[in-house]
């Protein structure tokens, strides 16, 4: 049921009213109670207003015990009621409950419990919408819409990259009870996790960005911190013949631009930052940026700091000097990195915020050191008169 949209009292709402205000509560305790969980709250003269009519109906001891009951499991946070709600708040659970599962060290079902659970969400999902919307999803032999059949309707709300992908899950889901599926966990992960994405995007966009997943699944619903040894060794061995043969059949017939669709199969490039392996700590780039189109590695193992940052400044100087045979000081060298952001400025509170293409910051002897890059930069600078012109400009 939805909520209520006006500010005017339903009838159910003067029953209880007309009831309460019998037993001799107070009209502000009265409205503060009606208020709870209604889109469009009341205010006290609709309270009065009930005392005038004489022959208004009042309501039962049963229904006066509902109605406090539905009040109270009412949740502030996502504006949900377990009575008027029960699908939104059981979808969200069982996306919820597929994401713990997945992220579980102690289950090894993942793929298997992941598809179920999200069909489930998903249907739910879809069910509400259809309901608010005056479409009846259970027909007269008591058969509910099924996902697959919902999602072929023209009046899906989803878009079609979403739609994609969970005819893959649902293709998925299918074979759950005939294959092992192992490896699946990992081949499938993008398409998990677009699904998870797509939950929660469509969940606010039909019922209210409260409801997102986001507090309660941090991080837009990440499954698994990305480990390097892990994809590697994913990589070095064969998949199973029955696991690449579901793989094919699922996506077979989409198109080269529908399995690309981020909505379909999610994906990140990210490069591994100037680290250890042990410490290292992970760099997202979304796959349309600039920045996504130009990687060419997936991953990107670097070398540690002092092997890519080899030069300190009076290096530097001296480098740019030799390459150029323009003199570049130490004072050239201030208002260059000044000038394009090379690394913060002396005191700053964040030392560490650099444009890590050329410089870093070493927290142990605190100071600076450059790249080759930077070098190489700094040499196309002094080189061009104009471009060197501005660097030593007052300006600044």
């Amino acid at each position: 049921m939805a909520k209520s949209l006006s500010g005017a009292l339903t009838d159910e709402e003067k029953r209880i009213v007309r009831a309460l205000l019998d037993k001799g509560q107070r009209n502000q305790d009265i409205q503060a109670l009606i208020n709870i969980g209604r889109s469009a709250t009341i205010n006290g003269a609709r309270i009065s207003e009930v005392k005038k009519i004489k022959n208004q109906e009042s309501a039962s001891e049963e229904e006066i015990e509902f109605f406090y009951k539905k009040k109270q499991s009412y949740d502030l946070k996502t504006g949900l009621d377990l009575y008027d709600d029960e699908r939104l708040i059981r979808a969200r659970e069982a996306m919820i409950l597929a994401v713990q599962v997945f992220n579980s060290a102690a289950i090894g079902f993942k793929t298997e419990v992941f598809s179920v659970l999200a069909n489930i969400a998903w249907t739910y999902l879809l069910h509400e919408h259809y309901e608010r919307n005056g479409i009846a999803t259970v027909d007269s032999s008591d058969r509910s819409l099924l996902l697959s059949q919902m999602i072929e309707r023209n009046d899906c709300p989803l878009s079609s990259g979403m739609r994609d992908n969970l005819r893959s899950i649902i293709g998925i889901r299918n074979q759950v009870e005939h294959k092992l599926f192992r490896k699946g966990d990992l081949i499938w992960l993008g398409l998990f996790q677009a699904c998870c994405l797509n939950f929660d995007k469509t969940l606010g966009d039909l019922f209210g960005e409260k409801l997102s997943l986001a507090p309660e699944l941090p991080f837009a619903l990440q499954f698994m911190r990305p480990n390097i040894e892990q994809v590697n060794i994913l990589n070095k061995y064969e998949i199973p013949p029955h696991i690449e043969a579901i793989d094919a059949r699922i996506s077979e017939t989409l198109t080269l631009e529908q399995r690309n669709d981020i909505e379909y199969k999610f994906r990140v490039v990210f490069t591994l930052d100037a680290a250890s392996k042990r410490s290292a700590h992970f760099e997202f780039v979304h796959p349309d940026s600039d920045d996504g189109r130009q990687i060419q590695n997936i991953l990107v193992n670097y070398k540690p700091g002092d092997h890519l940052y080899p030069f300190k400044p009076n290096t530097v100087c001296e480098l740019v000097t030799k390459a150029t045979g323009m003199k570049f000081s130490s004072y050239n060298h201030m208002r260059a990195w000044r000038l394009y952001g090379a690394r913060p400025p002396t005191k700053s509170k964040q030392p560490e915020n650099t444009n890590k293409q050329y410089c870093i910051f070493h927290p142990a002897h605190k100071d600076y050191t450059y790249s080759q890059a930077w070098v190489d930069f700094l040499v196309e600078q002094v080189n061009d008169p104009e471009k060197f012109k501005k660097i030593n400009s007052k300006n600044q």
